[in-house]
């Protein structure tokens, strides 16, 4: 296999974007916001991260769905953007990208309305061609996106979902319990819950435009 690629690897110096969903509640999300060298607070994520004990060394969006008293209190860390043609997650990853921070795990993007969850889904693909490393973490999973033909790292029986952006796209696979042989994926449930083989697996596709990736938990 040619272009071989691991999943997107975390450094010690990794950021948390926290989108404006529910708050993660999973142990092993809430462990990333532990250990992140920075806390970016996606506007009234801000809200609900401090109430959780946790201080944001940034708050990033149009500011209308912070809470006033947090605005004041935190004045000094606020990055205003007015303008309406993105969402405040993609605000907050492209002022990280113009700080050079481009290794990103985004915290609660789920678990409230659907249409933004859809959303800042399908922004993964977009991320992806500019940083580093991009992944989306769940209370139930993680996303992210291969862009690609690689090797990808999981444990043994986990369930695998994927998603093609282009439905001409042929995907073959090597590790999953249900194999692609060629397949195309023009429909997003056609791809979805598959199982991990051992504690790898691979995907080929062509052509080579993005695929968004689930493994859960």
């Amino acid at each position: 296999m040619t272009n071989q690629q691991d999943q997107p690897c975390i450094t010690e110096q990794f950021i948390v974007i926290l989108a404006n969903g529910v708050f993660p509640q999973s142990e092993k999300a809430r462990a990333y916001l532990l250990k992140a060298c920075r806390l970016v607070c996606c506007d009234g994520a801000a809200n609900k991260a401090i109430a959780e004990g946790f201080s944001p060394d940034l708050i990033v969006g149009d500011l209308d769905s912070l809470a006033p008293e947090i605005a004041e209190r935190f004045s000094g860390k606020i990055v205003h953007i007015a303008e309406q043609t993105t969402n405040d997650l993609a605000k907050a990853f492209n002022y990280c990208l113009s700080k050079g921070w481009d290794d990103v795990v985004i915290l609660g993007a789920s678990g409230a309305r659907e249409d933004h969850l859809l959303g800042n889904i399908s922004l993964l693909a977009d991320f992806a061609k500019q940083a580093k490393s991009v992944r989306m973490v769940t209370d139930y999973g993680c996303f992210f996106v291969a862009t690609h033909s690689g090797t990808f790292q999981t444990s043994k029986g986990s369930q695998i979902s994927i998603f093609s952006l282009n439905p001409q796209q042929e995907i073959t696979s090597q590790g999953l319990k249900y194999p692609l042989n060629c397949l195309r994926l023009p429909k997003w449930h056609m791809g979805t819950l598959n199982e991990a083989l051992s504690n790898e697996f691979s995907l080929v596709f062509t052509p080579e435009s993005p695929v968004i990736v689930y493994i859960a938990d």
